[in-house]
């Protein structure tokens, strides 16, 4: 599985990236959690607020911080 946290890096983005990170250790599921920062390739994915999740192609969360809880839910969901 191919994560991606999409946004500016700011401290949403971060708290973005290391709440998936620790959703996917509870959920068990296998994955790499890359963060995108570049404008043109967030548009181009449709995203107009960050942070945003992309989940193998598929946006699967845009413009909050969900809890850990919340995400290992979602991630168990969306997972192969």
């Amino acid at each position: 599985m191919q994560i991606r946290v999409l946004g500016s890096g700011c401290a949403n983005c971060r708290t973005l990236t290391a709440r998936t990170t620790e959703a996917l250790a509870a959920a068990g599921v296998d994955a790499t959690v890359e963060e995108v920062h570049d404008d043109a390739e967030i548009a181009a994915c449709g995203v107009m607020t960050t942070p945003a999740l992309d989940v193998d192609g598929h946006i699967v969360l845009a413009g909050r911080v969900p809890s850990v809880a919340e995400l290992t839910d979602l991630l168990q969901r969306v997972a192969p």
